[in-house]
């Protein structure tokens, strides 16, 4: 069963083009004489969803169809088949045709897909990886529905927290990296510690401009990370998580450890003078 929210939506600067002097497709018409091409749903990055603000998504495409179709003209992630399908957008907008060859009917649009966690119909299992659609509606209520056979990845939000210490530090001594890993639960509305997740710990010396990755440390039950490395010079540490399937990838922010020279006592005990 389709989502009702699925059609939640609006247009933006009135209707679609219709291409003149063509006959409209019946009432009830078998799919067919559309073509979608060019899709591209956020420049085909991960869709990565928190638990609270509402995500926008920008989408472009080209439609091919010599049919006159009503106005909305869509691309969207689902799960099914075309013909019995879910999807998780909850508002669409989308733009008016723009005109690449009259005579062939080609149009490219733009269009602004909108996620809110919030919505009752979006829980955790829907992360992972969807299909992508195209549909354009024609008069009398028929419409043609397609796969354009692009995959999309929807993912739950991951934060990270970080602390070095001690600061500042010996050259040379032991600094201890802690920080904790969470992921957004669309069924809570909260951030919940993500365990048996490998993490990278990443060091910028200072005067750099990128970080190198020193060591990985796993996630306890509870998110948590802890892991110890020599000071080797001041610098900035970070935690990195590189996502998955479901997951979205996330770095902390740096903190910053300066370091002392490490001071080295004499193996000899000093020599009192009397005078």
């Amino acid at each position: 069963m389709a989502r009702t929210t699925m059609w939640k939506a609006v247009v933006a600067a009135g209707a679609a083009l219709v291409f003149t002097g063509m006959a409209a497709v019946p009432a009830g018409a078998a799919e067919g004489g559309v073509a979608f091409s060019r899709v591209s749903v956020n420049g085909g990055k991960p869709i990565v969803i928190g638990v609270k603000d509402v995500v926008e998504v920008h989408a472009t495409f080209r439609m091919t169809t010599t049919l006159r179709y009503d106005s909305g003209v869509w691309v969207f992630p689902y799960r099914g088949t075309t013909e019995n399908m879910d999807t998780m957008q909850n508002a669409m907008i989308g733009s008016d045709c723009k005109v690449v060859d009259r005579a062939k009917g080609i149009c490219d649009f733009d269009e602004w897909l909108y996620f809110d966690p919030r919505h009752i119909d979006v829980g955790n299992e829907d992360a992972g990886t969807w299909r992508t659609a195209g549909r354009v509606s024609f008069p009398g209520d028929s419409q043609d529905v397609d796969d354009v056979n692009i995959p999309v990845q929807i993912q739950r939000a991951t934060r990270l927290t970080v602390n070095a210490s001690p600061e500042p530090v010996a050259t040379g001594k032991t600094i201890t990296v802690s920080g904790r890993l969470t992921r957004a639960n669309w069924d809570t509305h909260t951030y919940q510690g993500y365990a048996g997740r490998t993490v990278s710990l990443q060091f910028k010396p200072v005067g750099a401009s990128s970080y190198k990755t020193v060591r990985t440390a796993v996630s306890s039950t509870t998110g948590s990370l802890r892991t110890t490395v020599k000071a080797t010079g001041p610098g900035t540490w970070r935690w990195t998580y590189y996502g998955n399937s479901t997951s979205g990838a996330s770095s902390s922010g740096g903190d910053h450890v300066a370091t002392q020279p490490r001071v080295l006592h004499s193996a000899f005990p000093r020599v009192m003078h009397s005078m």
